[in-house]
């Protein structure tokens, strides 16, 4: 009886979300629900509105992703030199949600640049805290569904901000700039939302940690940091940064789309569909990656991303890009949020902050160069040649990841010191 009350009390403490993960994934939700108001109308936005070319699309969302990026390791760092990381988070977001409605007043791209590199300042200073609370609140039996369960709420967002600005374009055409203004109230609303986050709250199951620190009552982060980062995750980092290097921004995707659609009317539209299937699949494919292996999931997962790419090259009527669109959406779920979860699995934990900092500034130096190299390859010979070269990156990257060791198990005697150390004291 005692071993059956046990295994129905683990399988509870497996499949429970903490209260902190909901908050936090609240907060990606509002957020997301503001972003993807504006973004995928943006492309249309600076080209018809401000007469941007592709190449000024490239670069905007070329620099304003690699600026997140390289701040995420700053933010990282120093994340993980602090007892709290929770104020990093919510200044990251405050910022974000101030700058982003400021588009609503630009009049150039050059304009509309500065303030999404605001709006990505706001995202690298919160984002490595943020992936390092939420490994903090997980086991390692449950990392993958948490991960995935956060990158679920945040597509929901995605989902329910194109069509709101579906629904408002309708009975406001052309109506971008106020819009664009509005989404300041889900983005005040997202940053209320991490002052119920509790970081003392702890994971259902504490995780072993795997270096010595102090105990202290109010903080699960240690004052001094001993481990370097792994091996075995630079490696990784190697692979990704090749399939980054051709993993553009998807505002071409959107600008292909609405040329095959004849418009930008039902972009929004599709842009809300591809999330409902992240969303969808997230927490699953998540959660099967704690079962089968994260390597296997991203490796799939990049394959699908190789697929859509090709496909957008070679395909020809409408209906087929809205089928490859929209099978885009299992890429994210099935490679986002294992991926997460695979750096969190190779990290010491003092060392999480820094490690998911290494893990975005990485897409995000791949984001800048093939966004530009893509933008200019799409203007100068032609959209087929940019994602077949995207397609090609994509595939190489999936194989090249067969062949790094992704095992955490070297890390097993680490773990089991500070519990030694605890019995011998």
């Amino acid at each position: 009886m005692a071993e059956s009350d046990g295994m129905r009390r683990d399988t509870v403490e497996k499949s429970a979300i903490p209260r902190p993960v909901w908050f936090l994934g609240w907060t990606s939700l509002f957020t997301d629900a503001a972003t993807e108001t504006i973004y995928p109308l943006l492309p249309v936005y600076l080209s018809r509105v401000l007469g941007a070319s592709a190449v000024s699309l490239g670069i905007i969302e070329g620099v304003a992703e690699a600026v997140n990026s390289l701040l995420r390791v700053a933010s990282g760092y120093w994340s993980d030199r602090r007892s709290r990381r929770r104020p990093i988070v919510i200044a990251g977001y405050a910022l974000s949600s101030i700058a982003r409605p400021f588009i609503a007043l630009t009049t150039t791209w050059p304009q509309v640049l500065l303030i999404r590199v605001l709006d990505r300042t706001g995202k690298g200073i919160r984002s490595a805290p943020r992936d390092a609370l939420l490994a903090q609140f997980a086991t390692p039996a449950t990392r993958g569904r948490i991960f995935g369960f956060h990158e679920a709420m945040d597509h929901v967002g995605a989902i329910i901000g194109p069509l709101v600005a579906t629904v408002f374009l309708f009975f406001v055409p052309e109506g971008y700039r106020l819009l664009f203004g509005l989404t300041a109230i889900p983005g005040a609303i997202a940053v209320s939302m991490l002052f119920f986050v509790d970081e003392d709250a702890g994971p259902p199951n504490p995780p072993t940690t795997n270096h010595p620190t102090t105990n202290h009552p109010t903080t699960n982060h240690p004052t001094t940091t001993h481990h370097p980062i792994p091996g075995r995750l630079i490696a990784l980092m190697g692979v990704l940064l090749v399939f980054s290097l051709g993993n553009s921004a998807d505002a071409f995707l959107l600008l292909r789309l609405s040329a095959a659609l004849g418009g930008a009317t039902y972009v929004p539209l599709l842009w809300a569909s591809i999330h409902v299937v992240k969303s969808s699949l997230s927490t699953w494919a998540g959660t099967l990656s704690d079962r089968l292996g994260r390597k296997q999931m991203i490796i799939a997962g990049w394959l699908v991303y190789a697929l859509v790419y090709l496909g957008f090259a070679v395909s020809t009527s409408p209906r087929a890009f809205i089928a490859w669109f929209l099978f885009y959406g299992v890429y994210f779920a099935f490679a986002e949020g294992p991926a997460k979860a695979l750096v969190a699995d190779l990290t010491p934990d003092d060392r999480r902050g820094a490690a998911f900092g290494v893990y975005n500034a990485t897409i995000g130096i791949g984001a800048l160069i093939a966004s530009i190299v893509f933008g200019y390859v799409y203007e100068h010979f032609s959209a087929p040649a940019a994602f077949t070269m995207g397609a090609s990156l994509g595939g190489a990257a999936a194989v090249l990841l067969l062949f790094v060791r992704t095992n955490p198990e070297p890390r097993t005697e680490l773990e089991h010191e500070p519990r030694t150390e605890n019995r011998e004291a």
